[in-house]
């Protein structure tokens, strides 16, 4: 994969994780937020650099995250650290969370390794505390079970949930 397709599949993730992140706030947002996203067609990569986004990526994982959110939101929930919930993580953290099990889930042609380094960088781009190895661990215990030959060689880390209350407030 060529940098540039890299960078355009990094931000159609980060496209994907803001529009998530909207609709969790307001689940009566899809179509709007979808219609947003894909009429925006680019925005700031975490380097502040332009970058294109590729709209039938950002869209399948928006529109799939979205359709199967239990069957997500259980995977999470069975990921995370005892006495922790997916209600209790903070809205964006749901979504980078969400979006990567998403394509952990339904896209095995992407590997596993490259969608959760996306997901970790996203989450550095929000964050400078725990939350980034929260995501790294959740999303690797998650990609163990669902695609447990290709990360066999890495050892499973502890879940991070990260320094913050992980409240919304």
């Amino acid at each position: 994969m060529t940098a540039s397709a890299r960078r355009r599949a990094r931000a159609s993730r980060l496209a994907a994780v803001q529009t998530l992140y909207q609709i969790d706030r307001d689940p009566a947002c899809l179509q709007t937020a979808l219609a947003a996203m894909l009429e925006n067609g680019a925005l700031l990569d975490e380097e502040g650099r332009a970058a294109a986004i590729d709209g039938v990526l950002a869209s399948a994982i928006v529109e799939g995250a979205s359709r199967a959110g239990g069957e997500i939101d259980a995977a999470i929930s069975g990921a995370l650290a005892p006495g922790w919930s997916v209600a209790r993580l903070e809205s964006l953290l749901r979504a980078v969370l969400r979006a990567g099990v998403f394509e952990l889930m339904s896209a095995p042609a992407v590997p596993a390794k490259l969608a959760i380094d996306d997901y970790v960088g996203i989450a550095h781009a929000f964050w400078q505390r725990g939350e980034p190895g929260m995501v790294n661990a959740v999303l690797d215990r998650i990609a163990r079970q669902l695609r447990p030959g290709e990360l066999a060689a890495r050892s499973t880390p502890a879940p991070d949930n990260g320094d913050s209350d992980g409240g919304d407030g």
